[in-house]
């Protein structure tokens, strides 16, 4: 069973869970696979995200295994990913140990992109959780969804994520949010949402495709790299890295989407607040998308205040094309960093070819940094799904862990420290020739130390267009 895994015994540290870290996408598939292998009773999956590509065949391929030799398996899917793929969700549906539910789903037969016109506010809200828990023993909870950019699997592109494998109490707290999702008035049985059963000849030639891929060339390439990954090589040596701590489950409550936005206390960020306000000498914020708002400005410009360190790292213009979040995000800088608010924005250039590929009809596309991870004064992290933007605070639901575990914390900021330089740029305030204060950007270039003015490896015309969006008035939705 998963809880075997432990190479130490859980009885050895009372009321506390252990852990895995897995920041290397070949490890946080391994995770997954093995978990799944070894699953003997239930494999509960929640994602926001499942694309049809090599890695979702595989996971799905694992899935399908575990439920041919009896495990229950239920597989609860944001519908923001689904268009098209109906059939495809029913066949799976149709297992006998398997069931597929989908979370606030879009009206069949009415065009996508004309429902978040007129049904907005309530499509537009959308369930963004990522856990995969196995026998109510064994979870992993992180940022990543499943698609080959997540998991190591695209040659052109790659999220660097995060994602925690947890063994001991936990696991309970992670299954329970779970059944709540689950049994929410808002998830619905695919089955019921699709009025035409599938007939023997389209399930064949889904079966046969899926099978294929299954075998293929670029599946067999792609599991040999998952053998000689990092984690499966320890997993074999018996040498994986266990962190041990105590641990506290954040997260929304699926009423938050059909409910007032006012309500708080359903909210994940309400859970947090107290590991932010008790907070001593420092904090690292990891986000890809960061909009504090007025608000969340002034509150971390209070926490720099009172004497915390306080370090952000997000993505910046050129490793995203997602502008419009940048647009929401680029006003506040100045004020944070007059704050004495650190900020790194991530050194990478995506090309025009990488900006044209999109995820989904949200518009939401690849970029270098997907990680959500906070460490408070090197004692405690989060890591889940949370962006520190109004999406994800307000409108979206979330997940996440809070581990109380030194040795983790401290290991995440030493690696943060000795990496900031090589993958960040690091923004700095100065005073122009009318000694007006300007943003400049420190880092390197290969081997050489650069200096920019304006934001790095962009063109007059991409800040211009930033610039442009950031007259909207549309941060609530960022």
């Amino acid at each position: 069973r998963p809880g075997r895994l432990a190479t130490e015994s859980i009885s050895a540290h009372p009321g506390e869970s252990a852990f895995v870290l897995l920041d290397s996408g070949l490890d946080a598939f391994v995770a997954r696979a093995v978990l799944a292998e070894i699953a003997e009773v239930s494999i509960d999956a929640q994602y926001y995200l499942f694309h049809a590509d090599t890695t979702g065949k595989l996971f799905l391929h694992q899935l399908v295994k575990a439920a041919d030799r009896g495990v229950r398996v239920r597989l609860l899917l944001d519908d923001m990913d689904l268009a098209g793929r109906d059939l495809g969700g029913v066949l799976i549906d149709s297992h006998p140990n398997m069931e597929v539910r989908v979370f606030n789903p879009f009206i069949r037969n009415s065009h996508r992109t004309l429902q978040l016109l007129t049904r907005f506010g309530k499509v537009t809200r959308r369930m963004h959780n990522k856990s995969f828990t196995v026998d109510n023993q064994a979870t992993v909870v992180g940022g990543r969804n499943i698609g080959n950019e997540y998991f190591e699997a695209n040659p052109d592109l790659e999220f660097a994520d995060l994602d925690v494998l947890a063994m001991g109490p936990i696991v309970r707290e992670v299954s329970t949010s779970f059944d709540d999702y689950w049994n929410s008035e808002l998830s619905y049985p695919l089955s019921a949402l699709v009025d035409d059963d599938i007939d023997k000849v389209e399930a064949a030639r889904l079966e046969s495709n899926f099978e294929a891929d299954i075998s293929g060339q670029q599946s067999a390439e792609y599991r040999q790299a998952v053998r000689d990954s990092t984690l499966a090589n320890s997993m074999r040596a018996g040498t994986v890295t266990l962190f041990w701590g105590n641990a506290e489950l954040v997260h929304d409550s699926p009423e938050k989407i059909s409910e007032s936005r006012d309500r708080t206390d359903l909210h994940l960020a309400t859970q947090l607040r107290p590991h932010f306000d008790k907070l001593d000498q420092e904090l690292i914020i990891v986000s890809p998308y960061f909009v504090p708002g007025r608000q969340g400005m002034e509150w971390l410009a209070s926490i720099a205040e009172r004497g915390v360190r306080v370090r952000i790292l997000t993505n910046s213009l050129a490793s995203t094309d997602v502008s419009v979040v940048h647009a929401g995000y680029s006003k506040y800088r100045i004020p944070l960093l007059r704050a004495g608010v650190e900020i790194y924005e991530v050194n990478h250039k995506l090309t025009p070819a990488e900006r044209r590929q999109k995820k989904g009809p949200s518009g939401s596309s690849k970029a270098s940094l997907h990680a959500k991870s906070f460490v408070f004064d090197r004692e405690e992290v989060f890591i889940g799904s949370l962006n520190l933007d109004p999406r994800s605070v307000v409108e979206n639901t979330e997940l996440g862990i809070v581990i109380t575990s030194p040795e983790m914390a401290t290991l995440m900021a030493e690696e943060l420290d000795a990496n900031f330089a090589r993958v960040a740029f690091r923004l700095e305030l100065a005073k122009d020739d009318r000694g007006v204060d300007q943003i400049v950007w420190h880092g390197k270039v290969g081997n050489d130390d650069k200096t920019y003015v304006v934001d790095p490896y962009t063109s007059f015309w991409r800040r211009a267009g930033v610039g442009f969006l950031g007259l909207f008035p549309i941060e609530s939705q960022l």
